[in-house]
């Protein structure tokens, strides 16, 4: 009988490679250390990782947020440029944080991948970690699996979970809103990272648009205008909690201005927004021409240049906007709070035309 030589199967066979999961770990580790605060405990490699929290806190209420980066991954994925999509992630979990006036302690990451690129790996890893210094919070951990067979070799999805903490009488939220409030802008870099299958049919499939080409309104490539990081406002929106009366902050992501504003507008009152006071990116702009898309469709997908909202007590408005610009935020008055004449109302509106739009 003749000998069968055949090898046996292996999980490196498989489409797993174990060894270059361990190589992108020793890449990324030297980013990831830098990613800490005082109150981690060990270091790289546990199994779960672990945070005391210290501090004299009366009555701390710990928040949480999930979430991911999206289609634009799919630009940095066809640039093969990985080392900005980090700071997405990053963003898209303390700001959704901080709007209750919670600060971010704390953020793991979930990264699948079709196969492992140790160097690929490692820069994503690199964004994630630059993200959470600018948040000022500890990556604390995180998985990064392969997956054969069900995603291809170039291909990956990010996701993570990010832990905060506020003070329960610190809590910020609709019940806080009074009418005669003040709505403050902050803008935005760019889209951030919401609409990008909207922009991206837009752009390269309707508008037969290069990634690579230079676009004059941008003075750069369309791919480096769209792989432009979310800005991370955790620190910012920090900073003004703490020397003004802010009610509460809006992260505007997919649903827009009005439709995420709305999330922290309590019943009776209506949000009063003008867009006569900015001029939304060219960017914003060249899809809504290339692609013929409404007013109202621009506004529910995309922020349209407004990336957070805060909401202040009226006798607040010029400190909040002098604390704002120090810290080299874009910002300005975008309108007001009012009573409405339903007692059920939540909403807010947009009146007024963009110049220059």
């Amino acid at each position: 009988m003749t000998e069968d030589t055949t090898p046996g199967a292996s999980y490196a066979a498989a489409g797993v490679d174990i060894e270059a999961g361990d190589r992108a770990v020793e890449l990324f580790a030297p980013h990831a250390k830098k990613a800490t605060r005082p109150e981690v405990l060990g270091g790289l490699g546990g199994f779960a990782g672990l945070f005391a929290l210290k501090g004299d806190y009366k009555e701390p209420l710990l928040a949480a947020s999930t979430d991911g980066v999206g289609t634009k991954l799919a630009v940095a994925q066809a640039l093969d440029k990985h080392d900005t999509v980090g700071l997405d992630l990053v963003a898209m979990v303390v700001d959704d944080l901080v709007v209750c006036g919670a600060e971010p302690l704390f953020l793991q990451d979930y990264i699948a991948v079709g196969r492992v690129v140790p160097e690929r790996v490692a820069e994503i890893v690199g964004g994630i970690a630059a993200g959470c210094v600018q948040a000022g919070c500890a990556l604390l951990g995180g998985e990064t699996a392969e997956h054969p067979g069900v995603m291809a070799d170039g291909d990956y999805d990010l996701s993570a979970t990010g832990v905060g903490v506020v003070e329960a009488d610190r809590l910020l939220g609709p019940d806080r809103v009074r009418p005669g409030d003040v709505v403050i802008a902050m803008g935005s870099s760019g889209l951030h990272s919401n609409g990008y299958s909207l922009a991206r049919k837009v752009l390269l499939d309707i508008g037969k648009m290069s990634l690579t080409a230079h676009v004059d309104e941008f003075s750069r490539s369309l791919g480096e205008e769209l792989l432009e990081p979310t800005r991370i406002y955790a620190k910012d929106c920090l900073a003004l909690a703490a020397e003004t009366e802010v009610r509460t902050f809006c992260h505007v992501t997919g649903g827009g201005l009005a439709g995420n504003l709305a999330r922290v507008m309590p019943k009776g009152l209506v949000a009063e927004l003008d867009r006569t006071t900015w001029s939304p990116a060219p960017v914003f702009g060249l899809i809504a021409q290339r692609g013929r898309v409404e007013r109202t469709e621009m506004e529910k997908t995309f922020n349209m240049g407004v990336g957070m909202v805060a909401i202040v007590a009226p006798e607040d408005v010029d400190r909040a906007l002098a604390v704002l610009t120090a810290r080299h935020i874009d910002c300005w008055t975008l309108g007001t709070v009012r009573k409405s004449q339903d007692q059920d109302d939540v909403r807010a509106v947009l009146v007024g035309d963009h110049p220059r739009f």
